[in-house]
């Protein structure tokens, strides 16, 4: 029975390291849309930050997904190995999200704040 349960897990985790690997892809192309866009028409800064700040929001939503993948995948008697490795990843993980939640809250705020051009 605990085979099956594993089975399953990994099963799930692959399926959500998949979804992981779309959502980040797809936040490439849009962001590479709109840098292609910037590119030909000189567009504002603001929209240069925007462009930016989605990509980020996309690569902080894989991340996600890719930490829930670990969790799945080292859920069932996970060896003292396996929770070691889970736990680094966790923490460059962590790491990387905060940082990057943080740059993004800081960008919103300064949209914020900022007075309108013209």
């Amino acid at each position: 029975m605990e085979e099956l349960v594993r089975i399953g897990c990994a099963y799930a985790a692959l399926s959500i390291e998949a979804v992981a690997a779309l959502v980040i892809s797809y936040g490439t192309v849009e962001a590479l849309v709109g840098l292609a866009t910037e590119l030909f028409n000189w567009t504002t800064p603001k929209r240069r930050r925007d462009v930016w700040t989605r990509f980020g929001v996309w690569l902080l939503l894989g991340l996600e997904f890719e930490l829930a993948a670990d969790i799945i995948r080292t859920a069932i008697s996970p060896t003292w190995t396996e929770i070691g490795q889970l736990a680094s990843i966790a923490a460059i993980r962590t790491f990387l999200n905060y940082f990057l939640e943080a740059d993004i809250e800081k960008l919103s705020q300064s949209e914020a704040v900022r007075p309108p051009v013209g």
